[in-house]
């Protein structure tokens, strides 16, 4: 009876070894037999399969894992990119980051309701330099300026008698009747609005309404052909030869080909002074017979300077009074030599005008604006004069633009005409000069 017992106990020793013993042992793999992830690769690795020629073939993607196996486990690159960690990466190129496109309607919304990337802020202008032009009108500033800013100190509330005052200084100050007058009506309907309350009111509303007067354009000679043909007339005196020079030296200083001509056949000293100029800056200076035909000057030059592809051709013409018919009529037949030379010249008319002569400049520009037709004015010696205001009239009544004003003797006080920068110098208050400077 005991050897039966140790038989059966023999028996099942030895079938629970063989159980052990033959059980399949992908059942049983111990964590230390598990397949282990790759390491990540070294930058220098990394950089070497960038290297890699993408002309190479790329390899196929592994196939399904069999039933019952696990699958192999997986790594991510320093790319960004996942791959099954028994793949080979030597010729391997990483794929493009794509970042995830958005999947519910919050990140939808998000994503719509997102501002726009900031654009870039456009370049800083340069700077006017209005304590320049301010300082050239300080005579004009401790005149007519000065005079209306005495009109509105301590004034904490306006009447209708202070348009009185203001009228009186304007009309002293050559602004003219006809531009006063509007001026004057504006001011009137704005206070009867009750908009103008105090004196900082009514001088606010006094530069708007300069700068409505003079925003009729200007600014310098443009081209507009090969030559630009620009015709100088003006009275006696007022500075056309020597503004000539200024400009020739402005224009060739910006690169441009300059050629001068000597209209004023009948003052010899006039040829002699565009000839100083001429040999100063370096340009030709086309001339005639002394008391010969200018007309016939004119249309020489306009000729040679379009034969040499010339960029600007500036005509000196001799100084003649409005009120002479014939003077007049001559300065037309100029006009028409260069039409003959050249189509569509002059293509400016400019007249010089000298701020000191108050209202007789701006009769002289009405009558040589019948005459001819103007294109522009030059006001010069503007640094001399505390009759500034005739600009004002001149603009309002002719609707001509300013070209250039003269504040100086020298060639960069010519300066180039912009009505901002000239009521900002006219009628910038005291404490604003550190701000202009």
């Amino acid at each position: 009876m005991d050897n039966i017992v140790y038989i059966v106990i023999g028996v099942v020793v030895v079938l629970a070894v063989l159980f052990f013993a033959l059980r399949p042992r992908s059942a049983e793999l111990a964590p230390a037999e598990q397949p282990k992830p790759l390491p990540k690769p070294a930058a220098g690795k990394e950089k070497e399969k960038e290297k890699a020629p993408a002309a190479k073939k790329a390899e196929p993607a592994p196939a399904a894992a069999p039933a019952g196996k696990k699958p192999e486990a997986l790594t991510t690159l320093p790319s960004g990119d996942v791959k099954v960690a028994s793949e080979v990466m030597t010729n391997a190129s990483p794929a493009p980051v794509v970042p995830p496109a958005p999947t519910s309607n919050k990140q939808v919304a998000a994503a719509a309701a997102a501002p726009p990337p900031a654009a870039k802020p456009p370049a800083p202008k340069a700077p006017a330099d209005v304590s320049g032009i301010r300082k050239g009108l300080a005579a004009t500033r401790t005149g007519f300026i000065a005079r209306l800013k005495d009109i509105f100190v301590g004034k904490k509330e306006i009447d209708p008698a202070i348009l009185q005052q203001i009228e009186e200084v304007m009309l002293s100050s050559d602004v003219g009747v006809k531009t006063t007058q509007a001026i004057l009506e504006r001011l009137r309907e704005a206070l009867g609005k009750n908009e103008l309350r105090d004196g900082d009111a009514v001088w606010a509303a006094l530069r708007a309404e300069a700068m409505r007067v003079l925003n009729v354009g200007g600014g310098t000679i443009r081209a507009q052909a090969k030559p630009t043909v620009v015709l100088m007339v003006g009275v006696n005196g007022v500075g056309k030869t020597t503004t000539i020079g200024k400009l020739a030296t402005r224009h060739k200083g910006e690169g441009q080909s300059v050629v001068l001509a000597a209209g004023d056949t009948f003052r010899a000293a006039a040829v002699q002074q565009l000839e100083v100029w001429g040999k100063r800056i370096g340009v030709d200076v086309i001339k005639g017979k002394e008391g010969g035909d200018p007309a016939a000057v004119a249309f020489d030059a306009t000729t040679k300077a379009k034969e040499a592809g010339t960029d600007l051709l500036l005509i000196d013409t001799a100084g003649r009074l409005h009120t002479k018919a014939p003077l007049m009529d001559e300065m037309k037949k100029v006009r028409k030599s260069i039409a003959k030379a050249m189509e569509g010249a002059p293509h400016e008319t400019l007249l010089v005008l000298d701020a000191t002569t108050g209202q007789n400049a701006l009769q002289q520009a009405t009558m040589f604006k019948e005459a001819v037709e103007l294109t522009g004015i030059i006001l010069t010696k503007l640094d001399g004069t505390a009759k500034g205001g005739i600009i004002l009239g001149i603009c309002d009544e002719l609707k001509l633009p300013v070209r250039y004003i003269g504040l100086g003797e020298r060639a960069e006080d010519l300066r180039e005409f912009s009505a901002e920068d000239f009521v900002e110098a006219l009628f910038g208050r005291d404490g604003d000069e550190a701000a202009a400077a």
